[in-house]
């Protein structure tokens, strides 16, 4: 009496997996939104900005501009993350691929 079907080489890609189990968008737009933090916070320290000085900056409070840069909160809006490239000198661009 056999347990465990035997396993064979799949072709399919971690990309495939994801999707199957309804994932990927999600997993794409944590990426992104994450890669972008990461080049503001980068910008930020290149500027010598403060949280602070970039919430001014931004017109809004530090407590928002913390959740830009915590990886848990996905509902950053796209006006955000403009106005925190325009607060650091750089511009935000989308493209659609």
């Amino acid at each position: 009496m056999e347990q465990y079907k035997k396993s064979s080489i799949s072709n399919e890609t971690f990309d495939d997996s994801l999707a199957a189990q309804g994932l990927l968008q999600a997993c794409e737009e944590h990426a992104i939104k994450e890669m972008i933090a990461e080049q503001i916070a980068a910008a930020m320290k290149e500027n010598g900005l403060t949280k602070s000085v970039m919430a001014k900056r931004m017109h809004t409070s530090r407590r928002q501009l913390d959740r830009l840069f915590d990886p848990a909160i996905q509902s950053v809006t796209l006006d955000t993350l403009k106005k925190a490239a325009n607060a650091v000198g750089r511009t935000l661009r989308i493209e659609l691929v």
